[in-house]
């Protein structure tokens, strides 16, 4: 008999519908060995934690050996596990214990690029031109007469040129749409795409349960023609990226090739039982999203939608709406996430002034003022940022769809922007100037004790990135006994979600309270309501089971969320 954690059954091949996964970024969740580093051993510590908590899976960011030039995702073997994070033994050891809890695993796959450090790279690096070892990668010549200019001009995400030279003087330059040390795999390799087929099951047969897919969006590319622009190539993925436009063709981006390429991977997927999930990072057009969630591709893929939105009532309905409307269509889920390992903390966000949320790229420059002056400017409103975050973390954990918490959310961790500059780690800040600090700040090492060594992370070397002097404050120890702190609410809302989220359906409810309030209504009677203004409103009648904030006799408070029972 299939065991039942709540509404997740643990042979139910559409488990993934209805889950909350908690992401771990495996270097800062728990160091056992003393290091500085998180591991294996450390998340396999952790695990009654996470039970208590109440997810439903973990998701791990890459933990292959790598030379961490981009926290990780640079893997330089992806059938191994960094010495410094484990062994494959730990690794099994962590599934097993997550078996015994009911708590399945997603691992992070990143196809798109390996380190320049992987044996194959290095053997296509020591290799000539045109031969079977470059062919696994997109190495081209330079031009001019000696072949010393890039063969575009195109630029990387993580700043400078997106070809850079092999430096064996051949004249020939290699593709990188992230960092130099990131070099793109060639998948149109016949060599390639059987490689990767050996790692998922490789996984796949030691318990996982599912993929994340990292840039999900690049991996079938085009380099047919190198003269065109990248003005004009960095304007086609705006344009493509909007409804209506997504005819338009790009060399590198959400090409229609990736759906072919995702349906052999279903094949294998589907050799399990239950099949393997897979959800895809993919920032496209709703029309695009379906194939990527279609159930003979992927199966399921990000929104970022809520996550862009700021702290606002109509923009929160109209994502959930639009995001509901396209899972209907995909035979797919929602997916709501507002913190992962990219994107500054949302209890942080919430506390600083509103910003353009019209993509991920104008939307992640809004806040380099905050990061470049170590989080002063501009200062953050924190009880603001706190009450806005628990609100809106009741209410995606009241949707239908599946959520995605990142680690240390649950504790209501704000951002770590005062990080010193020799200590940063994110290429970002390399590659742009020293000028955009990065991610580093929400990759702390999250805190278990009040105080201590490294509170509580790990008892040896200090962490790999510097925690906050206040983040005892914060710690999983200060929090369990205070009834009403952030984790305690994060407890109590996924311990009643099992029991009130049985459907998936959802409707609005006619509350009569004007523009700044947003209500829905479950199976089971249960009511979701969030103001959004700064006023309160009165509630409705009904058994309160939750609520964000403490209440206010018969009124609901502004910016506060509850959730109610209604007979």
């Amino acid at each position: 008999m299939p065991l039942s954690n709540g509404h997740i059954v643990a042979g139910d091949p559409n488990w993934w519908k209805q889950a909350v996964v908690y992401q771990i970024y495996p270097r800062s969740f728990a160091d056992a060995n003393g290091d500085g580093i998180g591991d294996l051993k450390g998340i396999t510590s952790r695990i009654p934690y996470l039970k208590d908590l109440g997810v439903d899976a973990i998701w791990l960011s890459p933990f292959y050996p790598s030379p961490l030039k981009d926290g990780g995702y640079d893997v330089s073997d992806y059938r191994d596990v960094d010495p410094r994070i484990g062994t494959l033994e730990d690794f099994e050891e962590m599934t097993s214990a997550c078996k015994d809890a009911n708590i399945k695993v997603i691992i992070d796959i990143v196809p798109n690029h390996c380190s320049d450090e992987h044996p194959w790279f290095q053997d296509a690096l020591n290799s000539l031109p045109g031969s079977k070892e470059r062919g696994r990668f997109h190495f081209r010549d330079g031009l001019g007469p000696d072949k010393s200019q890039p063969p575009a001009d195109w630029m990387a995400t993580f700043g400078g040129p997106m070809w850079t030279p092999t430096g064996k003087n051949d004249g020939q330059f290699y593709l990188h749409m992230y960092d130099a040390a990131q070099p793109d795999l060639n998948w149109s390799n016949p060599e390639v795409r059987e490689d990767f087929l050996k790692t998922f099951r490789f996984w796949g047969d030691r318990g996982v349960s599912g993929f994340r897919i990292d840039v999900a969006t690049g991996n079938m590319k085009d380099l047919s023609d190198l003269t065109i622009p990248w003005d004009e190539l960095k304007q086609r993925r705006a344009n493509k990226s909007k409804p209506g436009n997504e005819h338009i063709d790009h060399p590198l981006f959400d090409r229609d090739e990736n759906f072919e390429l995702y349906r052999t991977w279903r094949q294998v997927f589907n050799e399990y039982d239950p099949p393997l999930t897979a959800v895809a990072e993919a920032f496209v057009s709703p029309s695009r999203k379906r194939h990527y969630a279609s159930p003979e591709g992927l199966g399921q893929v990000f929104s970022f939608d809520i996550l862009l939105s700021n702290f606002d009532i109509k923009n929160y309905q109209q994502s959930i709406e639009r995001q509901i409307k396209e899972a209907k269509e995909d035979k797919s889920s929602t997916t709501w996430v507002f913190s992962n390992h990219d994107m500054i903390r949302h209890h942080t966000r919430y506390g600083l002034p509103d910003i353009d949320p019209s993509n991920l790229f104008t939307f992640r420059k809004g806040f380099l003022k905050f990061l470049e002056t170590d989080g002063k400017e501009p200062a953050v409103d924190w009880p603001t940022g706190l009450r806005r975050g628990r609100a809106a973390t009741l209410m995606i954990l009241a949707l239908p769809g599946s959520t995605y918490i990142y680690q240390g959310e649950e504790l209501g961790l704000p951002e770590a922007a005062a990080i010193p500059e020799d200590q940063l780690q994110d290429p970002y800040f390399f590659r742009h100037g020293r000028s955009d600090k990065g991610r580093d700040g929400c990759r702390v090492p999250i805190p278990w004790t009040k105080t201590g060594v490294n509170f509580g992370f790990g008892s040896g070397k200090p962490a790999h990135l510097p925690q906050p002097q206040d983040f005892g404050e914060f710690s999983v120890e200060a929090e369990l006994p205070d009834p009403s702190s952030t984790l305690n609410m994060y407890r109590k809302a996924l311990s009643l979600r099992r029991d009130l989220q049985t459907k998936e359906e959802m409707s609005w409810f006619d509350h009569g309270l004007g523009n700044q309030v947003l209500a829905f209504e479950r199976p089971n009677g249960w009511l979701t309501m969030i103001n959004g203004g700064k006023t309160c409103v009165p509630l409705p009648k009904g058994e309160v089971l939750l609520s964000s904030a403490d209440l206010d006799d018969e009124d609901l408070p502004g910016e506060t969320t509850v959730w109610i029972k209604r007979s």
